[in-house]
């Protein structure tokens, strides 16, 4: 498919500037490997030393991957692993990164959203990224609200913003591909907020259809849907009250991406959207570690930052 190679070109190429001196490893389970195959090929036309690794799709996003997936990542100066469950928010993919290898998670991607997602100007999008992150500032409190009846306020502490440009050039650097946010694991949170937009197991949710979301010094305390609520339940028999952490705040910068098209990696990129996620932030500044890290995206958001209303990209 000449769309896709073209997209992993943009990956390998733009996104990564992958040299021939360096390793690569290419992850991904038995759902994505037509999009790996595309990724491996690129690489493997700019280095001979490209690694493949294939394992079965896990349960849930947030899963640890098998060991030696682990390793071929830490042991990469690279890596890009398209796979149906995130690996974004694991032990896995943060200890390859703090050992140096630079790489990018492709949770859930399919071939539409490769080819829309990576038609775009990440240099451009890392200008939105920067845009917001100045109007932010320093604000120690951010309230967000949107029309279908979301009102919630974070304390942001000492807690550092953190932007998703899609650029992974730097040893350590790590972002998900398409890319395009800035994003924080909130010390706090209280309010409410209700998902109109995009959030699994739903996909892309009806003109009429909204989830809604109570929390309460930082957990969320009533969960509107079941199905979320079961998957909320389990995680917590598991970890206990880690599972109802309010874990991520996120502002989506990308304006390649027209439309919610029902994928959550694609449609929390969008810009002038917010997504908010439930459990695990330890691999994004936070303190809590939960098997599950589920996001749903706001349409149409209003952001303050200590009371004044900041622009944010369309």
């Amino acid at each position: 498919m000449a769309d896709l190679r073209t997209a992993a070109e943009t990956a390998i190429h733009q996104c990564l500037d992958l040299d021939a001196e360096e390793s690569i490893a290419i992850v991904t389970d038995d759902e994505r490997r037509a999009i790996a195959e595309a990724l491996y090929e690129v690489a493997a036309e700019t280095t001979a030393d490209t690694t493949f690794v294939q394992y079965p799709p896990g349960e849930q996003h947030g899963q640890e991957p098998p060991e030696p997936v682990a390793a071929a990542m830490k042991h990469a100066d690279a890596f890009l692993a398209p796979t149906t469950r995130s690996l974004s928010h694991t032990r896995a993919r943060s200890a390859a990164c703090e050992a140096g290898a630079r790489g990018a998670t492709l949770p859930g991607i399919t071939e539409q959203v490769m080819v829309a997602g990576l038609d775009a100007d990440y240099e451009t999008i890392a200008s939105h990224c920067e845009d917001v992150l100045d109007q932010l500032g320093d604000a120690d409190e951010i309230r967000v609200t949107n029309p279908a009846g979301t009102d919630i306020t974070f304390a942001v502490s000492d807690r550092e913003w953190h932007e998703d440009t899609g650029m992974i050039r730097e040893p350590g650097s790590f972002s998900n591909l398409p890319a395009g946010e800035v994003f924080v694991a909130p010390a706090d949170a209280n309010g409410t907020f209700v998902v109109d937009g995009t959030m699994m197991p739903h996909g892309l949710l009806g003109e009429e259809q909204t989830l809604s979301f109570e929390v309460a010094d930082g957990h969320v305390t009533d969960i509107s849907d079941d199905a979320i609520s079961e998957d909320v339940a389990a995680a917590r028999e598991e970890v206990g009250n880690a599972a109802t952490n309010l874990a991520e705040l996120g502002i989506g910068t990308n304006v390649g991406v027209a439309e919610l098209v029902g994928s959550v990696l694609l449609d929390e990129k969008a810009a002038g959207t917010v997504h908010i996620a439930i459990g695990d932030n330890a691999s994004i500044g936070g303190d809590t570690e939960a098997p599950i890290h589920l996001d749903g995206i706001l349409r149409s958001p209003t952001v303050y930052a200590d009371g004044e209303e900041i622009s944010l990209p369309e």
